[in-house]
């Protein structure tokens, strides 16, 4: 029969056999609970976020692969800034704020899955995302920051 692939966002670390996956699981003939551990194992980083996940079932074998996906840039910021949503009204309200350490942190993870050519330029996407939000890094606005990165100052932390 082939592959059954079953696609779902868990939050990380805390997938249960509930719904969606339990019930699209279980005519697979796959240990439910073994493939909810793994991935909540597979997903713990990414504690309190939304994570795409596919579970690959082999119909014959029963053997199956998990394949976890990056949560969105917003996620990933919002769990640096340790905020649970952006402020709304960004550019005149700021909900919070991260480090250039969590900017290029966010950035390494996202590039992983973009295709993009350098650390840099996925920076200025998550700064970019920071403005969304309404976060400040270092103190600063995303636009003084974004004129930074362009000319240069953060370089260093860019340096792949």
């Amino acid at each position: 029969m082939g592959e059954q692939k079953i696609s779902s966002l868990v939050t990380g670390g805390a997938a249960s056999a509930g719904p969606p996956l339990g019930p699209a699981l279980g005519p697979l003939g796959v240990n439910i609970m073994e493939v909810i551990g793994a991935i909540n194992e597979k997903t713990k980083d990414f504690e309190g976020m939304k994570v795409p996940v596919t579970v690959v079932v082999d119909s014959d074998t029963k053997k199956y692969e998990i394949e976890i996906g990056i949560p969105s840039a917003a996620a990933l910021v919002m769990k640096e800034a340790g905020i649970q949503k952006g402020s709304g009204a960004s550019g005149t309200e700021w909900a919070g704020e991260i480090t250039m350490d969590a900017v290029a942190k966010v950035a390494g993870t996202k590039l992983e899955a973009s295709y993009a050519s350098s650390l840099k330029s996925v920076a200025k996407t998550v700064v970019g995302t920071c403005l969304a939000l309404g976060v400040k890094i270092e103190g600063k606005t995303p636009k003084e920051i974004t004129a930074e990165i362009d000319d240069g100052k953060w370089d260093e932390k860019f340096a792949s």
